[in-house]
Order: C-alpha cells, then structure tokens, then sequence
C-alpha cells in the first residue's frame, strides 16, 4: 500500500472513491499537515474540472498544509500497473505527467508520528486562473468531513476568494470557532 497526501479536491473522500477515480480503494489514515511551509494555490488548468485545480508552492512565508493520507493499493498508483480494464489509476486522476507530477513529501499525522507520502504538485504553474465553486465545493466537503480546524478552513477560503474573487458569496459562512 502505497501512502498519499491529498490537500486538493481527492481530500472528499466521497470524491476520490467514486466510481469514476478510485471506486472505494482509497483507505483514509489520518488527517497530517506538511511539515514544510506551503501556499496553497490554484495554479495549473484541469481540463476535467473546467478551471484552475489547487497545487502546493513552496515557500517561506507559507504555512503548514492540511491534507488527508489515504492508503492506496500500489497497482492503482501507475497507468503501467493498473491492469483491470475500466480501472483509473491516481496517476491518471491527478494528470501526472502533464498537469502534476509525483512527488514526496514528509507530513505529521495527527498523531503526531512524521510519515513520508507521496503527493502530486503542479509541473508547470500558470498565473491568473480561475477555480469554479464546483471544483472547491470537494476542497471544503473534504476539510468538514475530517474536521479541519477552523482556522485552516478560513484560510483555504481566504486563498478562494483571492484566486476568484467571484465566489465570495457561493462560499459558506465560517464562523471563527465552526
């Protein structure tokens, strides 16, 4: 089994289970932060979403990241090793190649313990694109569903708003202790 961090929509895990991405293989672990400081940004086009997708940016001035880790069967990582037809592998999902690439990452679960995971980020980011109230409806669905600190949820929605100023009213009212 192979560990992924997910901080994009595939935290729903209602999302990333469905029929059409990992068909309830995707096993939640726990909730973990980055231990490196982030952005979260919206930085690469998805043509299956019709906007721009979220993406991790290094940076100093950033902030740890809230993701979900799930377990996933190491024959649906790779396109080469998904064998059963009609099966998507999370490569495939995720664009890697073209929109993300693989990548490693240390988080700390919410137990505490520092895992390394495998995560997805941004091959070739682009400036001034625009998420959908669509695609973001899965990045808070999945912050409700494990609880994520009200504080982080703020920020996600903070980091919305300033990509598309436009969805300030389709987004939920949180309330400092939500």
């Amino acid at each position: 089994m192979a560990l992924v961090f997910q901080y994009g929509s595939n935290m729903s895990v209602a999302r990333l289970n469905s029929d059409d991405r990992l068909a309830g293989d995707a096993k939640v672990v726990c909730v973990a932060t980055t231990i490196e400081p982030f952005e979260l940004v919206f930085s690469v086009w998805s043509k299956s979403n019709n906007c721009a997708a979220a993406d991790l940016l290094p940076s100093n001035a950033g902030r740890t990241v809230y993701g979900v880790l799930y377990e996933i069967p190491d024959f649906l990582l790779s396109r080469d090793t998904v064998k059963e037809k009609g099966r998507k592998s999370l490569d495939a999902i995720e664009g890697e190649g073209t929109n993300y690439v693989r990548a490693m990452i240390n988080v700390v679960t919410n137990d505490g313990v520092i895992v390394r995971a495998t995560t997805y980020v941004v091959k070739n980011r682009q400036a001034n694109l625009k998420t959908s109230a669509a695609y973001v409806s899965h990045i808070l669905a999945g912050l409700h569903e494990h609880n994520v600190p009200a504080e982080y949820c703020q920020y996600v929605q903070s980091k919305i708003i300033e990509n598309n100023g436009e969805l300030r009213d389709a987004l939920p009212v949180l309330s400092p202790d939500a």
